[in-house]
Formats: structure tokens, C-alpha cells, sequence
């Protein structure tokens, strides 16, 4: 009875860091503004794609897969052996478990991207990065659009 309770706290745990991890990661999509870049302005300049270059865009490395991979590898390592054994178990558990979901959550919110090379009318080259949702291909005439942040992206 005690594996199957915690093996259903590991379940949830994952299930809880999977949605947790997915949805708090922003996206660095030319299509998606965050709540702050709506309403306010934003300036707009032309040019024209002369390269593109598939890329990757690393994941989020938060705190939270690390905690929730810990408690995961704690709970599980805590299942192993009894006395003074379980207790390093319990410890090595929740070690590798912490490892494990920074890796997980890294991995989970990876997105592939493009490396966007754009001419603007103006002469001076520039190049941003944004997520791989919308086909690029050197020769399309585009739109720079730049935030009062510093956010840019590449838009048809």
C-alpha cells in the first residue's frame, strides 16, 4: 500500500511539473506579444530577408523542474533499502532527481527557431532570432517590428 501511494505522489508530481514547466514558458514567437507589447507602440521598418538559417532556441532553466525533480527522486530514493540506507538513498535520490528535471524541463521547452538575416531598406543588415512558425526564405520582402524593450521580430 505504501509503494502504491508513493508511486501515485511521483505521478502527480510529473503530471503537475509538466503543465507547470510547458505553460510558463514564453514563447519567442514573431506571431505572439506578450500582455506588455499589447497597446503600446511599436516602430516599423522595411527590408528584405537575405538569409535563413535554422536554429535551436534553448529551454527554461528554472528553479522549478529542479525542485520538483528533487522532491520526485527524494520520494523514490526514500522507497529503497531502510535505516541509514534509506536515508542516503533518499539524499541520492533527490540529487539525481534534481538533475533530472532541470534536464527535463530544458528539454521540454526547447523550440526550434530562425536565424533571420535581414537587409532593411535603410542599408544596415541586422539579424534576430525568433521561433521556426512562420517560412521565411532569402528575397521576401518583410517587416521589422521593434518594441520599446529591444523585443524585435521578423513579420510578412
Amino acid at each position: 500500500m505504501e509503494m502504491l501511494k508513493s508511486k501515485a505522489i511521483i505521478i502527480f508530481f510529473m503530471a503537475i511539473t509538466a503543465i507547470y514547466v510547458t505553460g510558463c514558458a514564453s514563447s519567442r514567437s514573431g506571431q505572439v506579444y506578450s500582455r506588455d507589447h499589447a497597446r503600446q507602440v511599436q516602430t516599423v521598418e522595411n527590408g528584405i530577408v537575405e538569409s535563413v538559417k535554422e536554429v535551436t532556441i534553448e529551454g527554461t532553466k528554472t528553479p522549478i523542474g529542479t525542485a520538483a525533480g528533487g522532491v520526485v527522486g527524494g520520494v523514490l530514493g526514500s522507497t529503497v533499502g531502510g535505516g541509514s540506507g534509506r536515508k542516503i538513498a533518499t539524499v541520492i535520490g533527490a540529487l539525481a532527481g534534481a538533475a533530472a528535471g532541470t534536464a527535463a524541463e530544458e528539454g521540454i521547452t526547447r523550440k526550434p527557431g530562425l536565424e533571420i538575416i535581414v537587409k532593411k531598406d535603410s542599408g544596415q543588415t541586422i539579424v534576430i532570432v525568433q521561433e521556426a512558425d512562420v517560412i521565411f526564405v532569402a528575397g521576401d520582402r518583410v517587416r521589422i517590428i521593434a518594441a520599446p524593450d529591444g523585443t524585435t521580430r521578423v513579420s510578412k
